[in-house]
């Protein structure tokens, strides 16, 4: 860490602080706890299952947990729970330091540079580091009272910030429900109703909507390592705005892709992502001509008198997407099957009227983003907003009562609201 020595502090090295707790345990007899960026808590539904259960490290409540190989993301904090970990996560129990100031102290920006300078590895996500080595991290510490000071501030200032932050996540939430609700009402007025379609409508299966002579299709089932040449891929997590460029996609040999020639993509085709994360779609750009898919995207190659961005909406709309939805469910790992994605009805007006529609909805898609964009960056200033803080205050660059009193945080805070509105005001005004 940034060594200067606050009025008062003492330096310590981090071994003088806390023990490491080794005790080996069953999960049967302490519950298994998973150490992620938000905490310690139970163990996720999403985590790992691993044959350890009867070789793990014992928790207890006011220990500070921390994933040797969590770099620099922050992952651990002080435990509310009696527990257990896996063996690779380092359990520490605290000594002459108040827990919650060292929940706040080892999880701060400053702390988690310095445990990754002591780690060891070949590359960022292999690397690891040890309690031999970090029990070594000097650091300056307050008197018992000023930690508890400190992390009382810190508590009450975070779960402010952290307040703000979920306030934007449900703004955001809720503007996703808007989009949703317009893009299915504009793509099919009649929802649900296929007997009522509005007069020149048709419902069409996605397969007569494609050019026959370039059916809908998956890629390359083994693509290889990513090579610095050759022909470009695009992956089903490649399909989101922006991606689809040369910069952005990994590339396979002539060899491997020369097999898969009729699964090339044009200009103007849709990609549509069909394993893991399902249901983006996007239209390939100029700069991408010829390149070509993996099995987790397929192609979908409108046909004349389809306009292929109004045909984008209609794949994204509820209305469409979510029979595709329902039958990837319970799949080990989910995927739209090429054979149902074929036979998805699509509610086909005019072209003429395809092609206002589509108009009419990039608009409105072009405000949502830009107001995204806007929400996302300020969400992103009070996340950085809250890691400074925490790291002025645990190691003394700011007298957290003079900050109290003074009001700096709601001045700091006030600034990037205001900033924020500001911004959204011009994201929201008419076009």
């Amino acid at each position: 860490m940034t060594l200067h020595e606050p009025r008062g502090w003492r330096l310590y090295r981090l071994g003088q602080l806390f023990d490491e707790r080794k005790e080996k345990v069953s999960d049967k007899d302490f519950p298994p706890l998973s150490v992620t960026m938000n905490g310690i808590v139970p163990q996720l539904e999403t985590a790992a299952k691993s044959d350890d259960g009867d070789n793990r490290k014992l928790v207890k409540t006011g220990d500070y947990v921390i994933n040797s190989r969590s770099d620099r993301k922050g992952s651990g904090g002080v435990s509310d729970y009696d527990g257990s970990v896996s063996l690779i996560s380092i359990v520490l129990k605290p000594k002459g330091v108040h827990p919650s100031f060292a929940h706040h102290l080892l999880r701060s920006r400053a702390f988690q540079e310095e445990f990754y300078r002591w780690g060891h590895g070949i590359v960022a996500d292999l690397w690891t580091t040890r309690y031999a080595d970090m029990k070594n991290i000097r650091l300056f510490l307050p008197d018992l009272p000023t930690q508890k000071a400190i992390a009382d501030f810190l508590d009450r200032e975070t779960a402010r910030i952290d307040q703000l932050i979920e306030k934007k996540q449900r703004f955001l939430s809720i503007a996703d429900e808007h989009w949703s609700a317009t893009l299915n009402h504009i793509i099919f007025p009649q929802s649900p109703d296929w007997e009522h379609l509005p007069r020149e409508w048709r419902k069409v299966r996605l397969k007569y909507l494609t050019d026959p002579k370039r059916p809908i299709m998956y890629g390359i089932v083994l693509p290889g390592p990513n090579m610095e040449d050759g022909p470009m891929i695009v992956k089903g997590g490649d399909v989101k705005p922006g991606r689809l460029h040369p910069a952005r996609l990994c590339r396979t040999t002539v060899e491997i892709e020369s097999a898969y020639a009729r699964s090339r993509l044009k200009s103007g085709d849709l990609v549509i992502s069909i394993r893991g994360g399902i249901g983006d779609v996007e239209i390939v750009p100029p700069e991408i001509h010829g390149a070509n898919l993996t099995q987790d995207a397929a192609r979908i190659a409108p046909r004349d008198g389809v306009d292929h961005e109004w045909l984008r909406f209609a794949l994204l709309s509820s209305a469409v997407f979510h029979p595709l939805e329902a039958r990837s469910l319970g799949a080990a790992v989910r995927g739209i099957n090429i054979f149902d994605l074929k036979r998805v009805f699509v509610p086909t007006p005019p072209e003429d009227l395809q092609r206002k529609i589509a108009g009419r909805l990039k608009q409105q898609e072009a405000k949502r983003s830009q107001l995204r964009s806007k929400v996302e960056l300020h969400t992103n200033r009070l996340r950085e907003f809250r890691s400074a803080l925490i790291t002025a205050a645990v190691t003394g660059q700011i007298d957290v009562a003079t900050w109290g009193r003074r009001g700096e945080a709601d001045r700091r805070l006030d600034e990037i609201q205001k900033d924020m509105t500001a911004g959204l005001s011009v994201a929201t005004a008419p076009a």
